[in-house]
């Protein structure tokens, strides 16, 4: 006799015993195609649809730019460690239902004992544990639809797109940006290598060919964890030598979010008053990101890794066909650089931003910090709302900037972590699906009043009970 396990039963039993999908209770409005369109087909945007569908609304669409499943996110194109950089137990995905969180995953087709063996999560096996959320849950991503412009329009936004690179127009009342870390900017390349021809050199975003490195001298620019794992990729594919180059005297080590890392600062971060905010985010840049000790140890486990410390770049010129850099007061030739510079935020570089983008209220806009603790970089985030939403630089000049949501790393200095990671889904996205309902249920309350105050059917009639009914008896005395 063979018995058959399956792996789904108990995410099955949850969602039937959670009981059907609220319907959807926003009303129609005429020439709107969507309530809510999530930019960004990841982890993160397949979470809302389902926060968004479990909270009863309806007509949400999940957009992304990528050709297919496998190419959207980070996953399993630029994410290049072995493993997730958080703690394989946060909360995640699962918005409070355990069968569907990665351990109840994991531990239904490895078992309890393998689930407990691991460390960290593999980067690979959280690319999918996600396929298979959003494929469980029957959640449906529109690859190939990229976002070229947003025109806001009297309650609501008219959506240019490229869809399968035909131009198309939706509209839209609700726009969330869960889009990564280059959502609200991009990729961060440092002025030193702005003359260098693109062949030469690549960031840590890009589609990179490493297997084109075998047998080469490369360089990589930065300390943290991408710049690392890039270090490591190259010389797993052959690199004749590596040299990463670092600005400080030491690799960041110190893991700033991790102090204020519990439930009391995590919670009520987002209370905190702006002068404690910015010092939060200025210490974190500070700081530096420190790279995890295994993304060290992957690249150091070579002897053609070499670690310049104290060794910022004064210039990068093309030599023939290959690359000259001087370093303090030294000259180093290498046949490729990668540049592990992280990202800049700034809105009005994003080319769908640019009808309003000027009237975004930035932290520069609403918070002067003492001297000692300026930062231009982080008076570019955006100064987001309680849930996550743009506000108006000058109030009543761009009215419709809160019904755009921003769940992506912009969102720093505003709610202290780099949102959109595993971090930030217990915490934030509560508060921007509760935030939505809020505004899709008042904006139409006219139609709810009517709706809440109507005729209502009896569940039954009087004949129901009507055998029942006491009746004095002709005759009898009455006391």
């Amino acid at each position: 006799m063979t018995t058959t396990i399956d792996s789904n039963f108990a995410a099955c039993e949850a969602l039937r015993l959670l009981g059907p999908d609220p319907e959807n209770w926003v009303s129609d409005r005429p020439g709107i195609d969507h309530n809510v369109t999530i930019i960004g087909g990841s982890g993160s945007g397949s979470t809302f649809v389902f926060a968004l569908r479990r909270a009863g609304i309806g007509d949400v669409t999940e957009i992304d730019a990528a050709d297919d499943e496998a190419h959207a996110g980070v996953w399993l194109t630029r994410a290049r460690m072995r493993t997730l950089r958080t703690p394989k137990n946060l909360p995640g995905p699962e918005l409070g239902i355990p069968e569907l969180s990665f351990q109840a995953w994991y531990e239904a087709r490895h078992g309890a004992a393998a689930y407990a063996e691991i460390d960290r999560i593999e980067r690979v096996t959280w690319a999918e544990y996600l396929s298979w959320y959003r494929h469980f849950l029957g959640i449906q991503v529109r690859y190939q639809t990229k976002l070229v412009r947003i025109e806001p329009a009297t309650g609501f936004f008219r959506l240019h797109l490229e869809v399968n690179g035909v131009p198309k127009v939706e509209t839209t009342r609700k726009i969330i940006f869960a889009n990564g870390v280059a959502g609200t900017g991009g990729s961060y390349i440092p002025p030193v290598l702005a003359d260098l021809p693109r062949t030469l050199y690549a960031h840590t975003a890009d589609a990179i060919d490493f297997e084109a490195l075998r047998g080469k001298t490369v360089a990589v620019l930065g300390a943290a964890a991408s710049a690392f794992d890039a270090a490591g990729v190259a010389l797993e594919s052959g690199a004749k030598a590596v040299h990463l180059f670092v600005r400080r005297s030491a690799i960041a080590s110190l893991s700033v979010l991790r102090i204020r890392d519990y439930p009391g600062a995590y919670d009520n971060y987002p209370q905190l008053p702006d002068a404690a905010r910015w010092l939060q985010a200025w210490r974190f840049h500070q700081a530096g990101t420190a790279p995890p000790p295994k993304s060290i140890e992957r690249a150091i486990a070579f002897p053609n890794f070499h670690i310049h410390l104290s060794a910022p770049w004064k210039s990068a010129q093309k030599m023939g066909d290959r690359i000259a850099i001087q370093v303090n007061n030294d000259v180093f030739e290498f046949d490729f650089a990668i540049a592990g510079t992280g990202y800049f935020v700034d809105p009005t570089k994003r080319p769908e931003l640019a009808d309003f983008a000027q009237h975004i209220a930035l932290w520069r806009d609403r918070y002067e910090p003492p001297e000692d603790l300026r930062n231009d970089g982080l008076g570019m985030h955006p100064y987001l709302g309680s849930a996550h939403e743009y506000q108006e630089k000058v109030p009543g000049t761009a009215p419709y900037l809160k019904d755009i949501h921003v769940f992506n790393p912009a969102g720093l200095v505003s709610f202290g972590l780099p949102v959109g990671d595993i971090h930030s889904i217990r915490r934030d996205m509560p508060a921007i699906v509760s935030r939505i309902s809020h505004d899709l249920f008042f904006e139409d309350w006219a139609h709810h009043e009517a709706r809440i105050t109507g005729d209502v059917a009896p569940d039954f009639e009087n004949s129901l009970y009507a055998a029942a009914v006491w009746k004095q008896p002709i005759g009898a005395a009455t006391r």
